[in-house]
């Protein structure tokens, strides 16, 4: 399955792009999602978090991801 991912900070650097095209199997989780990044983008799992918002909420790891979803990945920030 083909999905549009949507990058933010400073994993729109790691990655290159604002949106990525990645593929993953027809069935998978959110944990499986991260899990694939990390193996493709060495970077990603260096960082503190990486939360994923699926159709604009927060998604646990355990959320199935579907084809017409929209896939957001947020980077950790920092505040002051």
């Amino acid at each position: 399955m083909n999905l549009t991912l949507i990058l933010f900070g400073i994993t729109k650097e790691i990655i290159g792009e604002h949106r990525l095209s990645y593929q993953i199997p027809s069935s998978m989780d959110v944990k499986g999602l991260k899990q694939s990044l990390q193996e493709d983008y060495p970077e990603l799992g260096r960082l503190a978090s990486l939360a994923i918002a699926v159709n604009g909420c927060y998604a646990k790891d355990d959320h199935p991801i579907k084809k017409s979803d929209e896939i957001v990945l947020i980077p950790p920030v920092s505040g002051g």
